[in-house]
Formats: C-alpha cells, sequence, structure tokens
C-alpha cells in the first residue's frame, strides 16, 4: 500500500471523537504527543491540529474512520479500539500497544425470557450488530451461519421490536443491557484501545514511527 505523504512532511497521528479522548489524554501528554487545547474544545469546528512534537500533526474523526485513513495511508498512526481493528481487518494496520484503556467488552445478547436457550446448539442465528464480520467470523468456527443486520446504534432495540432475537455489542458494566431487557449470553472479545501505525508508513520512516511506538509503550508502562 502506497503512503502518500514523503518523508518531508508531518506525521498525521488520527484519533477518535468521544470520551475516549479524556482517558488518552495522558498517555498522549507523557509521550510528547499531546494536541494543542483546541483539539480537546468541542466549540472548535477543526478537525486538524498541532501537537507538542514539531513533527506529528492529529486529526480528529470518527473510530472506523481511523482504521481508514490508516489503510490507505492518509496516517500514520492512530488510537482506536481493538474492536475497530477485528471489524476492518486490514493488513496495512498493525496494533503494536495496548493502552489498558477502553476496556469493555464484545458479547452476545439475547432477551431475558431466553435465556435458558442452549446457544451451543446454534445451527443459524439473525443477529443485530455494529460487526458483521467479527461476528459472522466468529459463529463460522463453531459452525453456525449468522445472518448479520447491521446496526450503527440503539442494538438493544432490536429484539423487542422483532428486528431479530440476539445483538452483538460493547458493554461495559451491561446495565443498557438490563435496562432494555436482555441478558449477556456469550462474550467474544475483551476490548481496549491501541495504538496502531500504517505498516508501508513504518517502512519508509522507521526512526520516526519507532520512536513514538516507543514513546507510547513507555507512557503506558509508566501509568
Amino acid at each position: 500500500m502506497q503512503v502518500v505523504n514523503n518523508n518531508q512532511e508531518k506525521l498525521i497521528l488520527a484519533l477518535p471523537k468521544g470520551r475516549i479522548l479524556k482517558v488518552i489524554k495522558p498517555i498522549l501528554e507523557a509521550a510528547g504527543l499531546l494536541p494543542e487545547e483546541g483539539f480537546f474544545d468541542e466549540h472548535d469546528r477543526r478537525l486538524r491540529f498541532i501537537t507538542a512534537a514539531a513533527n506529528v500533526d492529529v486529526i480528529k474523526v470518527r473510530s472506523f474512520d481511523v482504521a481508514t485513513f490508516l489503510a490507505f495511508g492518509a496516517a500514520h498512526m492512530g488510537i482506536t479500539g481493538s474492536d475497530v481493528v477485528m471489524e476492518f481487518d486490514h493488513p496495512e494496520i498493525y496494533a503494536p500497544v495496548d493502552l489498558a484503556v477502553g476496556n469493555c467488552r464484545m458479547i452476545v445478547a439475547s432477551p431475558t425470557e431466553m435465556v435458558n436457550d442452549d446457544h451451543l446448539s446454534w445451527s443459524h442465528v439473525r443477529i443485530a450488530t455494529k460487526y458483521p464480520y467479527v461476528t459472522q467470523k466468529y459463529f463460522a468456527k463453531r459452525g453456525v451461519q449468522a445472518e448479520c443486520i447491521k446496526l450503527n446504534g440503539a442494538m438493544e432495540l432490536a429484539p423487542g421490536l422483532n428486528l431479530c432475537r440476539r445483538i452483538v455489542d460493547l458493554v461495559e458494566t451491561g446495565a443498557t443491557l438490563k435496562a432494555n431487557g436482555l441478558v449477556e449470553v456469550e462474550e467474544i472479545a475483551h476490548i481496549s484501545s491501541h495504538f496502531l501505525v500504517n505498516r508501508a508508513a513504518w517502512k519508509t520512516r522507521p526512526d520516526a514511527i519507532s520512536h513514538w511506538v516507543q514513546q507510547i509503550r513507555n507512557a503506558v508502562n509508566a501509568a
């Protein structure tokens, strides 16, 4: 995959919008990559900002778009959840550092009245999820055909409105599941935020990329 930026241009770090910014801010600061104040101002409409590092700019995008910018070489480094990395599954994206923040779980859930259903005997399931690739791959490993309905949010509504009987989603405490009459059936994966790099960029600018990988790793280890 060709990287657009040449060695004289700044490195681009893609960061996701949303609440994860609060938990990764100390890591960025410790690593020397803290963005300018406007980056954290919800009223600032800019999408590209300078950082404490002279050779690195940061862009603010949606979590799944972090993967897209990285995969096609528009960004050299990024931070997003391992759920995005799993779903995108692109060969140009490498995740060398687990930040150990933004922890949650990807799970399968069903309505409470179906809690005694033998999920290990399923042959076909219809599931609402933001993660159709991961879901189909997970169930295929045990010979189950997963028919996935792609939703980007409000997954918990789907069973009650007869869109499907099961969902795959991320949970932290399970409170939202319980409030909507759902119960966890099984866990697919533990999820956390990761520091990512574009593989081609690491090959063409090994010293610069390796420096920031180590800086991030040091910041995580010191936390």
